[in-house]
C-alpha cells in the first residue's frame, strides 16, 4: 500500500508513520469518491496520486531547509487549494502547521472540509473566497510564515495572489514546470513591487517529476495597500 509515496519519501528524508499512511489512503480514497460528483482533479489513478499529487506537495518540504520552519512549525495559507493539494499533504507530515486551505468554489471546500474532517487533522481552517478579497482582511493579511499555491498561472500573478498573506520574513513556494528564467525575468517587476525577491529555484529530481522546479520567493517588505487588486484582474492583466 503506498509503496511510491513511502519509497518517495524516504529519498526527501521523511518517514511516513503508519498513521499518516492512514491518513493518505483515506485522503486518496475519498478524493477518487468524491471526484464523481465533484470536479476536484484528473489525477485519479493510485499510482498517479501518490507522485503527481501527494508527493509533488510533500517536495515543497525541501524550500524549508536551513529554515526556522524546517520542523513544521508554521503558518501557511494554500491559495487555490482546489483538491488540498500541497495543503493538505503537507499538514498529514507537519503536524504541527496550523493551515488555511482557500479556495473560491463552494463545492471543493465542502469536500476540503470533509476531507479535513475525515482525516482527523486539527488546526486546519478552510475559506471559500477569493484571494484578491481575502488578502485585504486583517486577519489574514501579512500574518503567515508561507504561502503556496500550485495554480497553473503566470508567476505575476500567482505572487500577486500570494505575496499579500505573507509576513516579512516569510516565503511563497511555487511548484513549476519546464524552464522557468524567462517566467521569472518577467515577473521581477510585480515581485518587487508587491514587496518580494527571488529566492531561489529549487530543481526536483523524482521519476515522473520531470521538469518540476519550486520557485522560493521571499517577503521582504509591505505589500502596498492596493495589492491585490479586484477579483480576476490579476490573472487578466499581470504586473509589468
Amino acid at each position: 500500500m503506498l509503496e511510491s509515496l513511502l519509497h518517495g519519501a524516504r529519498q526527501l528524508g521523511l518517514a511516513i508513520t503508519p498513521e499518516q499512511a492512514r491518513q493518505f489512503q483515506l485522503y486518496y480514497e475519498e478524493l477518487v469518491e468524491w471526484n464523481k460528483r465533484v470536479n476536484l482533479t484528473a489525477i485519479t489513478g493510485y499510482e498517479e496520486v501518490q507522485i503527481k499529487h501527494f508527493l509533488d506537495a510533500l517536495t515543497l518540504i525541501t524550500a524549508l531547509e536551513d529554515t526556522p520552519w524546517a520542523k513544521g512549525d508554521f503558518t501557511l495559507i494554500d491559495v487555490g487549494s482546489g483538491a488540498g493539494v500541497p495543503g493538505i499533504p503537507l499538514k498529514i507530515v507537519l503536524s504541527n502547521a496550523r493551515v488555511v486551505l482557500l479556495d473560491s468554489v463552494a463545492k471543493k471546500t465542502a469536500f476540503l472540509q470533509h476531507a479535513v474532517k475525515s482525516l482527523g487533522l486539527g488546526n486546519v481552517e478552510v475559506v471559500t473566497a477569493r484571494a484578491e478579497e481575502l488578502a485585504h482582511q486583517s486577519a489574514y493579511r501579512q500574518t503567515f510564515d508561507l504561502a503556496v499555491c500550485r495554480a497553473v498561472s503566470k508567476l505575476a500573478t500567482i505572487a500577486e495572489l500570494t505575496l499579500p498573506f505573507c509576513q516579512n520574513g516569510g516565503l511563497v513556494i511555487v511548484p513549476k514546470k519546464g524552464q522557468i528564467d524567462e517566467e521569472l525575468a518577467q515577473a521581477a517587476k510585480a515581485i518587487d513591487i508587491l514587496g518580494g525577491r527571488s529566492k531561489e529555484v529549487k530543481n526536483i529530481h523524482f521519476k515522473g517529476l520531470e521538469q518540476h522546479c519550486l520557485v522560493v520567493l521571499e517577503k521582504v517588505t509591505p505589500t502596498p495597500p492596493r495589492y491585490p487588486r479586484r477579483p480576476g484582474m490579476p490573472e487578466k492583466r499581470p504586473i509589468s
